[in-house]
Formats: C-alpha cells, structure tokens, sequence
C-alpha cells in the first residue's frame, strides 16, 4: 500500500493547527525528543564503565534494535495520523485496557526524560558555574528557568517552537562533530587497535553497556505525536522516526568510538570525566570551543525538555478525548492552537517531584539517573506493546502477512523485553532497586482508575 492511501485515524485536529510543520520541523520533534547532544556527555562515558573498547559496538548494536522498533512504528504511521502516537496505534488493535497501558507508559517516558534533563541541566550548569567563576546558582531558580521556557515555547506556536529546537540542536551537535573531526584529525586517520580488537571486553560488561546504549534512543518516536500538525503527516512522520533512529545511531557510535580514543590520548578516563567535551576540545588545540559545547549542551537540554512536553502535551490531549484522562486536558489556545492546560499541567508534573529531590538533598545526577531510569520504562513498555501489536494490525486491517511483517515485530518486541529484564536482573542496588516496584505501582494505579471508569459507565469515547 502506498503512503496515503487509507488514514485509519482521520484528520480531526482536536483544536491543534493542522499540516503546519514541514517535514524538516516535523523530523526536529524527534530528534530534539533523544537530544543526541546528551549522550557524549552523559551515556556514552557510562557506558564506557561497563562495556569499555566495546562502547562503539554497543551503539551498533543498539542501532539495530532501535532500527527494528522504528520500522514497527513507521508501519503504524504509514495509515494512522494522531497526537496520540503510539496509544493511537495500540488502540486500533490491543484490548482497551492494554492500549490504555502503552498510553500512560508513554506519558511517564516523555515525563521522565523531561524531568532527567532538568536534573542534568541544573547539574551541568552548576559543574560549569564553579569552573567559571568558583559560585553556584540555586537549584529551585535553574530548575525553574529550563522549566518554564520550554512550557512557555509549547504554550505558543508549535512552528516557532519546531524551529527553535531544530536550530538548538543543529548547532550543538554540528559543534560536537566539529570537535571529533579535530581529534581525528590530531590521531591520523588509522585505527585504533585496542577498540577494534575489543580489548578488555566482558560479556557482561558489554551486555550492561548495550542497554545503557539503548538508552541514548528513547524518544526517537517523538514526531509521531505531529500526528494532527505535521503536513502530509502519512510520509513526512515515518520517514521522520526513521531517520532519527539512523542519523542517531550513527552519531552516537562516531561519538563513542573517537571519545574513547581522544580521552586515551589525553591519558584520561572517560568514565570519571567531568566534561569530557571540554578535554577534547583540548586534544583538538582548540580548546575555547569546548565551553562552547558545554553551553550549547544546556541549551540542547532546552529543546529536549521542550520536545518532551510538547509530546506530553498532545498525548495528553488525545488520552482526554478518549476518555482515559481529565477532560480540562482536552483544552486548546483559541489562537495559538496548542494543548495549553495539558502543556502546563505537564510542566508541573515534572518540575514539582524534581524540586522535592532537590530539596531532600538529591543530587542533579541523582534526578537524572532516577527519572531517566523511570522514563526508559515507559519507552520500552510502549515501544513493546506496540511492535506486539503490529503484526496482528496488518494481517487483521490491511491483509499483509510478509515474512517481514510475520518476524520482524517479534525480533524487535524481543530486543525490548531483553531490555526490560535487563534492568530487573541482576537487581540494581539502592533506589534504583526500588523503581521498577514503583513503575509496577503507577501502571496499577493506571489500570485501577481504567477500572473504575469502565463499570461507572461513562459516555463513549468520542470518534477519531
């Protein structure tokens, strides 16, 4: 079947502006959604600890699986256009309350990466401050500053607030090619014998470092939310999720490669680096251009913050015409056309736990790690259910039973579930012990409220 030919869920806009976004500004919500410029400061060197001369193929191997899982949602976005992304496309086929499941898992994902970066944010400005200028700022004001930007931007044009996030992270990453073509260019462009023999890899080691490098994907997904704004949503959105998954893997396994590489010949550990950027900038003899990265990091937080709660936002909006949440979040601006009650209530359900952390004495790592470990659940639950879902859509909906189509879901909703179980054995140690029992608690509570809905028998769900 060719693009456009049947749209399962219709046009209706839901008070959104619709076919604004180009296919350019479409593709920024999701790669602005994975904030690529995260992961040379903060996953690969993480992974680095685990997976060692191995992080590069971690990534490659990483790509693959997230490759699988795009392919699955880019079926879906091939005849099915909503704001509510992955929820649309597990309601067209998975029982009611399993669609109800891969909903709110989501939200938490978006939530979680939203609220992860703003303990990254206040954390990385801060290390900076003290380089700088030996001071800090406070928590509370950073925290409420890359807070209530990004809710403003969503609050306003979503056009202006898809170019602000393409242009945020096109410098920044532009800027950290820039530095890895450097120290190449210092190396010599010949291989380096200890990460291409793999020395000192574990399986164990590497098999850690692989979901770490899983990680770095979440969120590739996020143009999908475009479903009523993006133009000619039935080719630009597929060919968006993508491209993400590939320019993303490709960047990410370039980083990790010539990182390892820069910081061995800086005769420093990647893992226990600071600002790793910086020192390469070093190593490139340009070594001013390493703050610049390190600012052009915080503004790429900015538009990860952004695109999360501008995915938040619609999903939200979707989940409230359908029923399974608050009816205020069907609200949009009269002007604007944006889900403002959902934008600001998705604000503060990331800016209020993170400030309770803060004040409890929880480091920006700490948020970060927390929520970013919290957020990955709901991308892998979502993602999961929703390759589950795919075969059984084409066969049952559209009569397709390829061999591609028959295996290539089950080998990506496999590469989740690996996932999954790998972050619940061996069992981490501390609170991260803690929060797959706290992830388990939402989703029943999720499901008890579905519950109750259900034997109250509230009025239908409006149609698509």
């Amino acid at each position: 079947m060719a693009f456009g030919e049947s749209l399962e869920v219709t046009g209706h806009s839901y008070g959104l502006r619709k076919e604004v976004l180009s296919p350019v500004e479409t593709l920024a919500q999701s790669i602005s959604a994975v904030c690529p410029t995260l992961t040379p400061f903060f996953t690969v060197p993480l992974a680095f600890t685990l997976a060692g001369n191995a992080t590069w193929l971690a990534y490659v191997f990483a790509t693959g699986g997230t490759l699988l899982v795009a392919w699955c949602i880019s079926r879906f976005a091939r005849y099915c256009a909503s704001p509510g992304s992955l929820y649309s496309y597990a309601e067209m086929i998975l029982p009611p309350w399993l669609a109800t499941v891969t909903g709110w898992s989501l939200l938490l994902a978006y939530l979680g990466g939203s609220a992860s970066a703003i303990g990254g944010f206040y954390y990385y400005s801060n290390v900076l401050l003290r380089n700088a200028v030996g001071r800090e700022l406070p928590v509370l004001l950073l925290a409420a500053i890359v807070t209530g930007v990004p809710v403003w931007l969503a609050c306003r044009n979503v056009k202006i607030s898809a170019r602000v996030m393409l242009a945020i992270e096109a410098t920044s990453v532009s800027l950290v090619c820039g530095v890895l073509a450097l120290v190449l260019w210092r190396h010599g462009f010949h291989g380096d014998p200890d990460q291409l023999h793999l020395r000192g890899t574990t399986v164990g080691g590497f098999r850690q470092g692989l979901v770490l490098a899983m990680y770095s994907f979440a969120g590739f997904d996020g143009a999908t939310t475009m479903g009523a704004e993006a133009r000619n949503p039935l080719r630009s959105i597929p060919r968006a999720v993508i491209q993400t998954a590939i320019f993303c893997g490709v960047f990410f396994t370039v980083c990790a490669y010539v990182q390892v590489l820069g910081m061995r010949m800086a005769a420093q550990d990647l893992g226990t680096a600071n600002l790793p950027m910086h020192v390469l900038a070093g190593i490139g003899g340009i070594p001013a251009l390493g703050f610049v990265i390190d600012v052009g990091a915080l503004f790429a937080l900015i538009a990860g913050i952004l695109a999360c709660i501008t995915g938040a936002a619609r999903l939200l909006l979707m989940l409230a015409h359908k029923g399974v949440a608050h009816a205020s979040m069907k609200t949009t601006h009269p002007r604007y056309g944006t889900p403002t009650a959902a934008v600001i209530a998705a604000g503060l359900a990331i800016l209020l736990p993170v400030i309770v952390l803060a004040a409890m004495g929880a480091s920006g790592l700490d948020v970060y790690g927390w929520f970013g470990a919290l957020g990955t659940y709901g991308f892998t639950v979502s993602y999961a259910l929703v390759c589950y879902a795919l075969p059984g859509y084409l066969r049952e909906r559209h009569g397709q039973t390829t061999l591609a189509t028959m295996t290539l879901p089950w080998l990506a909703f496999a590469a989740m579930i690996a996932v999954l179980l790998s972050n619940l054995y061996p069992v981490p140690e501390g609170v991260y012990g803690k929060l797959p029992y706290l992830f388990l608690a939402y989703l029943g509570t999720v499901l008890m409220l579905f519950a109750f809905r259900s034997r109250a028998k509230l009025p239908e769900p409006e149609e698509s």
